[in-house]
């Protein structure tokens, strides 16, 4: 009983993060806009805070895919978990580089690599760290995320170090080349933490949840400390606005994600972590346990469903689709970015896709072989 209310707390906030980060994804394609929501100087408080609650997608995603590669390595073993990572970790760059690349663009002129390469990179990573001892992995997760800050004043276009550490463009041949999004120096350590995370799943509930509670408190405290005074753990700083309170929350709270900070881990995490416990705790949400047990299907279709979406929208309300992208954007005449039209769009979507799942799964269990009752 406590081992599937455990999965069910697992699915359930990869379930809502799932819904999170599909809102974002909304954003990007109902809600075009010439400024950034978080450029201080023309968002609006919640322009801001429709961003920034989705940055609790991408660390939780990779937190969750460690925790959840230790529960599957306590069914099959060692040799067995080694092998599905490296094919699970291979699938997922194969994918990002091809349908979800293309999902983005409705075209290919860019391969852009985002949170599925950074999780299959951190899958075949981990498939070679879960041969070493848990604490040897702790060690290594704590090397990889907490020095590299660091790093930072460290500007370069070679693509090993886009790949590595710092976002940027790296121009192949012609006019294609390859966004790197997600450097992946912090997400291999991520990963293992969460893999190292794992047997606080096999305690009793009430020291778990107790841990969880704690753990979280520490990272949110971490992160006040350090954001306090600007000590370290985020290239951008933050500063008093001159106005208001509101102002000043929003620039301290503003935190680096590309590569993701120090900083930007720990308030993140920070509240994964007690969201987890709590989830415990809670009766299960149907559509977030639907969500939370099928992620990849949710993933794999609901870029190019929202993208496909928009197309009609713009054309029968504005006449024309927006163009271009950051550098050289146009949008139709008389065109006003809204958050009413983002969220409507965004519950319709996600209804959309709840019931895609359900028939996906029917379609599955019609085609899954018949079982045999023993003899």
């Amino acid at each position: 009983m406590e081992k599937s209310s455990r999965l069910a707390s697992i699915d359930m906030l990869r379930g809502l993060v799932i819904v999170l980060m599909a809102l974002d994804h909304t954003r990007d394609y109902f809600g075009p806009a010439l400024f950034d929501p978080e450029d201080l100087a023309r968002t609006t408080p919640l322009w801001f805070a429709t961003r920034w609650i989705t940055h609790l997608c991408a660390s939780t995603f990779v937190l969750l895919a460690g925790t959840s590669a230790f529960l599957r390595g306590g069914k099959g073993g060692i040799p067995a978990l080694s092998r599905y990572l490296v094919t699970r970790g291979l699938l997922l760059i194969v994918l990002e580089a091809t349908w979800i690349s293309f999902s983005w663009q409705f075209g290919y002129g860019v391969t852009i690599l985002q949170v599925l390469w950074a999780l299959g990179m951190g899958m075949v990573f981990l498939a070679g760290l879960v041969w070493l001892p848990r604490p040897a992995i702790a060690a290594i997760a704590a090397l990889l995320i907490l020095p590299h800050n660091l790093l930072d004043p460290i500007q370069s276009s070679h693509p090993l170090w886009l790949l590595w550490h710092q976002r940027g463009f790296w121009p192949v041949a012609g006019n294609y080349g390859v966004f790197i999004a997600y450097p992946l120096m912090p997400w291999l350590g991520l990963i293992a933490a969460g893999y190292a995370l794992g047997p606080v799943f096999q305690w009793e509930a009430v020291r778990r949840q107790r841990f969880l509670l704690a753990a979280g408190a520490l990272l949110l405290l971490t992160f006040v400390v350090l954001r306090s005074g600007n000590f370290y753990g985020d290239p951008d700083p933050w500063s008093a606005q001159g106005r208001g309170g509101v102002w000043d929350f929003i620039s301290f709270m503003r935190v680096h994600k590309y590569p993701p900070s120090l900083l930007y881990l720990c308030v993140t995490i920070g509240i994964a972590l007690p969201l987890l416990a709590w989830f415990e705790r809670l009766r299960p949400v149907p559509l977030l346990m639907l969500f939370g047990a099928t992620p990849m299907f949710f993933y794999v279709v609901h870029i190019a469903l929202i993208h496909f979406m928009a197309g009609p929208y713009f054309l029968l309300r504005y006449g024309a689709l927006p163009e271009g992208g950051p550098a050289g954007f146009t949008l139709p005449p008389g065109y006003e970015p809204s958050l009413a039209v983002v969220y409507l769009a965004w519950i319709a979507m996600v209804a959309i896709m709840a019931g895609l799942t359900k028939l996906w799964l029917r379609w599955r269990k019609r085609g899954a072989p018949a079982r045999t009752a023993p003899a």
